[in-house]
């Protein structure tokens, strides 16, 4: 940000990537509540085969845990929510894809308003999905868990000081 920087309002971008295809489903609201995530949810339900079980990864904000969520997830039963472990957002893929559109569309730009905001964000899924891609791990499940045992290792020896 530069030192003129302007804040024009800011919006809450919901958002499910399909693992499989790489298509994103996403709606901008203005709060990020149990009744904005339900009407998600619903979005979700709406724009995926009825006879699909659904696998959604979630954190663990307090609105996905709501007892009306809860609720509405015992009335449909294809919806299965997982919690990723605290601290650990780098298993959530579509943490990647806000990373990206962060970086391609939403950092370059300046809105004036909230609406051209969420007007750039549309477009910006709309063209991703354009030409959906799956995204691909290319590091080894051998290499990452190396560095694990590296880190831990130097977690140790910080704590045995």
């Amino acid at each position: 940000m530069t030192h003129d920087y302007k804040r024009n309002g800011t919006t809450t971008l919901f958002a499910a990537l399909d693992m499989l295809e790489g298509r994103l489903i996403g709606q901008c609201m203005p709060r990020h509540r149990h009744q904005e995530f339900i009407k998600f949810l619903k979005q979700i339900d709406a724009e995926t085969p009825a006879g699909l079980d659904l696998h959604l990864i979630v954190d663990n904000y307090a609105t996905h845990k709501h007892p009306k969520v809860k609720a509405w997830l015992k009335r449909h039963k294809r919806f299965h929510l997982h919690f990723i472990p605290t601290s650990s957002s780098w298993l959530n893929l579509v943490e990647r894809w806000f990373r990206e559109i962060t970086e391609k569309r939403i950092r370059r730009g300046a809105f004036r308003s909230v609406e051209q905001l969420v007007e750039a964000i549309r477009a910006y899924i709309q063209e991703h999905n354009g030409d959906p891609q799956p995204f691909v791990w290319t590091a080894k499940a051998e290499d990452i868990l190396e560095k694990v045992r590296r880190a831990k290792a130097v977690l140790d020896k910080i704590a045995s000081e």
